[in-house]
């Protein structure tokens, strides 16, 4: 028996911000496998990550404002700034696609993309988990999967970082690709970091 209510919204907003993390990926997804308007796409992507930005705050207002919360207060705070993580190194990767001028993108940049596309969406259907706190052990196995796309994604992320070096390259765009891989592996390790917190809370309240 419940004597004292424990407000269902964080869900609400956990469902929220995880939807925007996803639809920012996608968006970026479809920027570099289809490399035109890039300036107007990387626009889309900011409002999408402002948008996630809102739902992060309101979280944490409505984490001061709330007695007994359905999660541990510390885990509801590291799940939505996690998420918003993702959603901010994903934001940065578009804007330097954007500011850096550059004029196609690369095989490398598409299967980074492509890994952290399949991380946010096992990302997404691990948080719709959570609101019954049933299925413990299928968010284990999202989050399992997550760390080994993580993984993978280093592993492309070097050896694009190492192409880039071979001796013809223009050491310009060596310079700003560089960077794209990374921003876009932040994104990758970041999806890490929410897998982190939602095993955390899943072996807490199973």
């Amino acid at each position: 028996m419940r004597f004292l209510p424990r407000d269902e919204k964080f869900y609400d907003l956990f469902e929220a911000g995880v939807k925007k993390v996803v639809e920012g990926a996608v968006q970026l997804e479809e920027m570099i496998r289809n490399f035109t308007e890039v300036p107007l796409k990387a626009r889309q992507i900011k409002e999408i990550e402002h948008e996630g930005d809102v739902i992060t705050h309101r979280t944490i207002e409505l984490l001061n404002l709330t007695f007994v919360t359905p999660l541990d207060r510390e885990d509801i705070h590291d799940l939505i700034t996690s998420l918003d993580d993702v959603l901010d190194y994903t934001e940065a990767c578009a804007e330097r696609l954007s500011l850096f001028k550059i004029d196609k993108t690369t095989d490398e940049a598409e299967l980074l993309v492509g890994i952290l596309v399949r991380s946010v969406k096992e990302l997404e259907e691990a948080v719709f988990k959570l609101r019954r706190l049933k299925g413990a052990d299928s968010v284990i196995k999202n989050c399992l999967e997550i760390d080994r796309l993580e993984n993978e994604g280093d592993s492309v992320c070097r050896a694009a970082v190492a192409k880039l070096f071979e001796p013809e390259n223009n050491p310009l765009e060596v310079i700003k690709w560089k960077e794209i891989y990374e921003t876009l592996e932040n994104a990758i390790d970041r999806c890490e970091d929410v897998a982190n917190v939602l095993e955390g809370i899943v072996l807490k309240n199973a």
